[in-house]
């Protein structure tokens, strides 16, 4: 790689982290091409990103971002997740690494605070937005639904 190319991964990985809500470091070491391109399409489809990055390059994009803390943790085969959906990320990274031991999530940061393991798989616990949405829309219809029933089923018996 050469001096413009590491400039270019810079500037993109600075602007990738400014434009994040949520970042998920992980170390991805035994993976398979098939394997990270699979964890790639599970990430993408959450509406989340995957990249892996050189540590070294990783360090000084985020230094002037609200990750800067995150950079102790660059160090290894470093992978991270990025989202401005604070959910998405962790979900699609734990449900991978529950199924692949290969990929270890090491820690992570949400806005300018530092995030643990657990507090990673806490937030991967919680219903995305569209399981949210569809559960607030099934309290909605459920008393229409049941008025509907209800005048339904008498109409039936008044015909019958």
């Amino acid at each position: 790689m050469n001096r413009e190319e590491k400039k270019q991964l810079l500037s993109d990985l600075n602007e990738l982290f400014n434009a994040s809500e949520l970042v998920v470091v992980s170390h991805y070491k035994g993976l398979t091409v098939a394997e990270v391109s699979e964890l790639r399409n599970n990430i993408r489809k959450v509406g989340a990103g995957f990249r892996v990055t050189k540590n070294r390059i990783a360090k000084l994009a985020l230094k002037g971002t609200k990750f800067e803390s995150l950079a102790e943790l660059f160090n290894g085969p470093t992978a991270i997740a990025f989202a401005n959906d604070p959910i998405s990320a962790c979900k699609a990274c734990v449900e991978f690494a529950k199924n692949n031991e290969k990929l270890v999530v090491i820690g992570g940061a949400m806005g300018t605070g530092v995030l643990s393991v657990d507090e990673i798989n806490r937030l991967a616990s919680i219903p995305s937005m569209d399981e949210l949405r569809a559960k607030l829309i099934g309290l909605l219809q459920a008393p229409a639904a049941q008025l509907a029933r209800v005048t339904k089923a008498y109409s039936e018996k008044e015909a019958a």
